[in-house]
């Protein structure tokens, strides 16, 4: 043992060089070294980590493109370009092919051309712009007041008390005839059904963020801050609802192709938008369907509209998972 010793006299250093004194501070020493973790580029990598949910983006952005682009770009005029081509007698009803070799080859004529010889094409992108922004409109009201209405009645219990009498009232009343009944006392117009569509359509939402509010709320964490003081909002703000981001935002992604399909059903049945939706151009072609070499007036509108609200919900649906912290690991 003796042979392994050094003696510090033979390195030829002074007490300076060989001893240091460290500093002390109470406060770094509590600090944790750790990588920075950030939440949403946390749900971006697991999100983006799915090839099916690029292409599904990717899917998404074209027909976002095409819902809000491309109608500003050809200038589209709902009040002329449906009428342009009236006094053509060869230039309604055609067909893709037909409608390409009588106006040209022209992208406007890759869906035909309908009643009034205008473009399909044209037509159901200027329709999708209404009917999305519609949903989405709709969907950010319903969300933050259901959302902010439901953290507050799972906590109070008088608050509880009431709410859950107007959600037994109201919940009982079917949802499609309480915004037929609001649409026909209203003019139908694009702001009448929003009102129709948000006037109660929150409420669900609300008892869904309640009832999740009261299971997280009885957690231990949070019993032990309340008993440490911590005020109710504060509680509510970075304990319970971050911990919801993925549950709201499944719930969105269910809520925004539901309001489309609202949209579609009451246009169809005579008692939606009197504007140039999806719905309308469905509901303006339904002779068509039965039509033999007109049916792609009607089902162009229905393949879109299919598409937009499936779209909206799968990427909805995977970024909900992408969302859930559990999936972080």
């Amino acid at each position: 043992m003796s042979e392994n010793r050094i003696d510090v006299t033979d390195l030829n250093m002074s007490d300076a060089d060989l001893f240091a004194i460290v500093n002390h501070d109470d406060l770094e020493s509590e600090k944790i070294t750790a990588p920075r973790y950030s939440y949403w580029k946390s749900v971006f990598r697991v999100f983006f980590r799915k090839k099916i949910n690029v292409v599904v983006l990717s899917i998404l952005a074209a027909l976002i493109a095409f819902t809000y682009i491309y109608p500003a770009v050809i200038g589209y005029d709902a009040t002329v370009d449906p009428y342009i081509n009236l006094l053509d007698p060869d230039g309604k009803h055609l067909a893709p092919a037909a409608a390409m070799e009588h106006y040209g080859s022209e992208l406007k004529w890759v869906l035909g051309s309908g009643k009034a010889g205008e473009s399909t094409f044209d037509a159901i992108w200027y329709g999708s712009s209404i009917s999305v922004s519609l949903a989405l409109i709709c969907a950010v009201i319903n969300m933050t007041v259901g959302v902010i209405i439901g953290a507050i009645w799972g906590f109070s219990k008088k608050f509880d008390i009431f709410m859950t009498e107007v959600y037994n009232v109201i919940a009982n009343v079917p949802y499609i005839l309480l915004i037929s009944v609001v649409v026909l006392i209203m003019s139908a117009s694009f702001w009448s059904m929003v009102f129709a569509l948000t006037v109660t359509g929150w409420i669900g939402i609300a008892y869904f963020i309640r009832t999740q509010v009261i299971i997280i709320r009885d957690r231990e964490y949070n019993l032990a801050s309340r008993c440490l003081g911590t005020p109710i909002n504060r509680i509510a703000t970075k304990n319970i609802l971050p911990f919801m981001t993925s549950v709201i935002v499944t719930l969105a992604a269910t809520e925004i192709p539901s309001y489309i399909s609202y949209e579609v059903f009451l246009s169809y049945i005579g008692m939606g938008l009197s504007d140039m939706s999806l719905g309308k151009l469905i509901q303006a072609a339904q002779s068509a369907m039965v039509t033999p070499g007109w049916e792609f007036e009607f089902w162009s509108p229905v393949a879109i509209a299919s598409i937009i609200t499936i779209v909206l919900y799968v990427v909805g649906q995977n970024l909900g998972d992408a969302s859930d912290p559990r999936t972080h690991m």
